[in-house]
C-alpha cells in the first residue's frame, strides 16, 4: 500500500471538509447563535490537519485498489472525527462518543440520532447536521474526485471503491467527468426541491436542509415530530417524490 499517497489525499480530504465547516456561519451570524467561534475553531483545525497531511507526504501518480479502499475507510474514520467537533465544542452533544455517533450517522445518512429534543439546537448546527447527511448522501469522496486534478488509476480505483453500483465504471469515459455529472444533478434536485418546499409555506432555512436530508434518503429533520410537523398533503407529496427521484 502507498501509505504517502493515501495520506496525501486523505489531507486534501480533510481541507475539503474544513472549509464545509464554514459554511454554516452565514446561518449563525443572522440568527447570533454563538456558533461563529465554535465552526472557525473547527475548520482552522482541520485545515491545520488537512494541510500537514498534504505537505508532509507526496502524491502518487498511480493508486490501486488496495489504497483505493484504505483511503475511503480511513475517510470516512477521519471525516466522521472531524464533522464531530461542533457538536461538541458547542455543548448541546456534551460527550464526544456521542457527537462522533451524531456525526458518522450523518456522514453514512443512517439517520439515527442520540438526541432527545433536537429543536434546542442551534440554527447553525441544525444546517450542519443536515449538511453533513447532503455531503454523504453522494459522497464526499466524489465530489473531491470533481475539484481535484485528475487522479489517473488511483482516480478510478477510489472512485469504485466509493460509489455503489454496477455500472460504475460505465458512467463516462474519465472518472472526473462522471463526478461532476452527478454532482450537477444532486445540485440542481437540491436547488429543485427547496423551491417547491418554499411553494408550499416552507421557510428558506428549513426547506433547504430538509431537502439536503432528503436526497441524501438519510431521514435527519429540524423537528421532533420530523416530517409530522408539515400535515400538508403537498409538502409531503414533495418529499416522497424527491425521496423516490433520489433512490433511482
Amino acid at each position: 500500500m502507498r501509505i504517502g499517497g493515501v495520506l496525501n489525499l486523505l489531507g486534501k480530504l480533510l481541507l475539503i471538509l474544513s472549509m464545509m465547516l464554514l459554511t454554516p456561519l452565514p446561518f449563525s451570524l443572522y440568527y447570533h447563535d454563538g456558533m461563529v467561534n465554535d465552526f472557525v475553531i473547527c475548520s482552522g483545525l482541520g485545515l491545520v490537519t488537512g494541510g500537514l497531511l498534504t505537505v508532509l507526504f507526496l502524491p502518487e501518480e498511480e493508486l490501486g485498489y488496495k489504497d483505493g479502499f484504505a483511503i475511503v475507510t480511513f475517510s470516512w474514520l477521519s471525516l466522521g472525527l472531524l464533522g464531530a467537533l461542533p457538536y461538541y465544542f458547542s455543548g448541546y452533544i456534551p460527550g464526544f462518543v456521542d457527537a462522533f455517533f451524531e456525526s458518522v450517522s450523518g456522514f453514512t445518512t443512517t439517520g439515527s440520532t442520540i438526541l432527545a429534543d433536537i429543536e434546542v439546537l442551534p440554527r447553525s448546527l441544525l444546517f450542519w447536521r443536515a449538511l453533513t447527511q447532503w455531503l454523504g448522501g453522494m459522497g464526499i469522496i466524489v465530489l473531491t474526485l470533481a475539484i481535484l486534478p485528475l487522479l489517473g488509476i488511483g482516480g478510478m480505483q477510489l472512485f469504485q471503491a466509493e460509489v455503489p453500483g454496477p455500472t460504475k465504471d460505465r458512467l463516462a469515459p474519465r472518472v472526473q467527468d462522471t463526478a461532476r455529472i452527478l454532482w450537477s444533478v444532486y445540485l440542481v434536485m437540491t436547488a429543485a426541491e427547496t423551491m417547491l418546499l418554499m411553494l408550499g409555506g416552507v421557510d428558506f432555512f428549513n426547506a433547504l436542509t430538509h431537502s439536503f436530508t432528503t436526497l441524501a434518503t438519510g431521514g435527519f429533520s429540524n423537528f421532533n415530530a420530523s416530517i409530522a410537523q408539515y400535515p400538508s398533503p403537498y409538502i409531503q407529496s414533495v418529499f416522497i417524490l424527491f425521496m423516490f427521484l433520489a433512490g433511482v
